[in-house]
């Protein structure tokens, strides 16, 4: 009997609890006087600072970055199309990452009310260490499914047990393909 070779895909998929949680912030301060603007904003962004230092000392943030100090000025126009005065605005982006949700709270509950802050969003995650793991963890259930899958297919046709063949990550394959796990089944 010819060989028959299937060809599926496995899946996997699983849910855990987030250990971390990301905080985008933005400083942004704009008004008519460059100067100002600019001081007001660093003014801001060093409270923060200083927040973040001492959530770090007590490890509730694991670690935090702060982007250059943008500053920049515009023109806007107003309802009647007329040109208006300049408008200074001064931005500095951080990034936090929380290793205490009931800091995360209080953090979010201060900082998202106070003048010149606008918090863009959390993003959760897990610790480098345990997403390697759960990853790990659903490749092998993909890889047992997508065998199972196949033996299903193999004994609807009358053939033997089935051995993978080939692996393949969906980015790996041409556009064209389905997103193979190839096993051949063994001749009856």
């Amino acid at each position: 009997m010819t060989q028959l070779e299937i060809i599926v895909r496995g899946n996997a998929d699983g849910k855990f609890t987030p250990e971390r949680a990301v905080v985008h912030l933005r400083v942004a301060v704009s008004g008519s006087e460059r100067e100002a603007v600019y001081r007001d904003a660093i003014e801001v962004h060093a409270r923060l600072i200083a927040t973040l230092d001492e959530l770090a000392g007590t490890d509730a943030v694991a670690t935090w970055s702060s982007d250059t100090v943008h500053v920049y000025s515009h023109r806007p126009y107003d309802a009647k199309g007329k040109l208006r005065d300049l408008v200074y605005s001064t931005n500095i982006g951080v990034d936090i990452e929380f290793a205490d949700v009931d800091a995360l709270g209080g953090f979010i509950d201060v900082w998202a009310q106070e003048s010149g802050v606008d918090i863009a969003g959390v993003r959760w995650a897990l610790t480098p260490e345990n997403r390697r793991r759960y990853e790990a963890e659903l490749r092998r259930v993909a890889v047992e499914d997508a065998v199972l899958k196949a033996q299903a297919y193999a004994d609807a046709v009358g053939r033997g047990p089935v051995t993978p063949t080939q692996l393949a990550d969906p980015e790996m394959l041409d556009a064209h393909q389905p997103m193979p796990r190839a096993l051949l089944a063994a001749g009856a």
